[in-house]
């Protein structure tokens, strides 16, 4: 390199062949430079979301660069703007979910991005918690107050309510005057009844066809799949909506369902600022909180990967980059 002292770098941990854990590897490149209309982001911490472990196994939808860098919930400081950029400035405070469903390259010191896919951060939240809620709670948002049209009063059952998605799903509901039920493991219950979650049913030990029986939900989010959505059509009211998160091919057939005029859909995150502005509002209520139940230095990617695909995790699981 004749001597000459790079650029401060930005190092990942990035997928050197998609599969298991192991193929992350921790490399150094050149730091990005924002280009008009984006901004560029030192990352104080960044969120561990499905979606990464996912494409890090199968190469996802086939949008990374080379090298593939993983990760799309980031919060930090702005380092530099790009030519036309108003919204924030050096030294601001942000957070988003820049790119997706193209890389954003979260797991790194530096990201640009387009600079209306972050706001600023709520006071409220750490750099670690404000890291947890783009993805996963701009999903929710974007299902159930966006695509179902949560109105107060409506009864909303939540699968896997203790899971990144569904625990945020819990609050916004909760949040909008919705009548809450979750499904969780028994032990999971208490972090769900304070955020708002009115009834809890341990799905290991009970059948929530049984326990709900009429046709009483208004809206139910899925983020298991498999038989649940078909299952779940049972519960849900003449027209009623069922949202599926995981994907289109979990979608349930109508199976007379139609007639009863039920809406059934898949659900793809987008980025969006105006829903982040209302998660950052509720955030900084007191109203939504993301809980974090793991924080990992960025070098132990690998380790995040093996913990969120146990299935068995409570909330989110957070890397940290720099004095998150």
């Amino acid at each position: 390199m004749l001597g000459l002292r790079p650029w401060p770098g930005r190092r990942w941990p990035t997928p050197a062949a998609w599969g298991g854990p192991e193929v992350l590897r921790e490399v150094t490149l050149a730091r990005p430079a924002p280009g008009p209309t984006e901004i560029l982001v030192r990352v104080h911490a960044a969120g561990v979301n499905p979606i990464d472990w996912k494409t890090r196994a199968t190469g996802g939808f086939g949008m990374h660069g080379e090298p593939p860098v993983l990760g799309y919930d980031v919060s930090g400081v702005v380092e530099a703007v790009g030519p036309g950029v108003t919204l924030h400035r050096p030294g601001d405070e942000v957070f988003g979910m820049p790119e997706f469903p193209r890389q954003a390259g979260g797991y790194a010191e530096y990201v640009t991005g387009p600079a209306r896919h972050f706001v600023p951060k709520p006071v409220a939240l750490s750099h670690v918690e404000a890291a947890a809620l783009p993805l996963a709670g701009l999903t929710a948002w974007q299902s159930l107050v966006e695509t179902a049209g949560l109105a107060a009063g409506q009864r909303v059952l939540v699968h896997a309510a203790a899971g990144g998605v569904g625990h945020l799903a819990v609050q916004i509901a909760a949040a909008g005057g919705a009548h809450v039920i979750g499904t969780a493991r028994e032990e999971k219950h208490a972090l769900l009844r304070e955020p708002g979650a009115r009834e809890l049913i341990d799905y290991t030990r009970q059948d929530f066809t049984d326990v709900l029986g009429n046709q009483d939900v208004d809206v139910v989010l899925d983020s298991v799949g498999g038989d649940h959505g078909q299952r779940s059509l049972r519960v849900l009211r003449d027209g009623g909506t069922l949202l599926t998160l995981p994907s289109p091919d979990e979608v349930p057939a109508p199976d007379g369902s139609a007639p009863r005029g039920i809406r059934t859909g898949f659900t793809l995150v987008e980025p969006d600022s105006t829903g982040m502005r209302a998660l950052a509002s509720l955030a900084a209520e007191g109203r939504l909180r993301p809980f974090v139940e793991t924080v990992l230095p960025l070098a132990r990617a690998a380790d995040a990967h093996r913990l969120g695909e146990t299935g068995r995790t409570r909330g989110k699981i957070v890397l940290t980059v720099v004095g998150a």
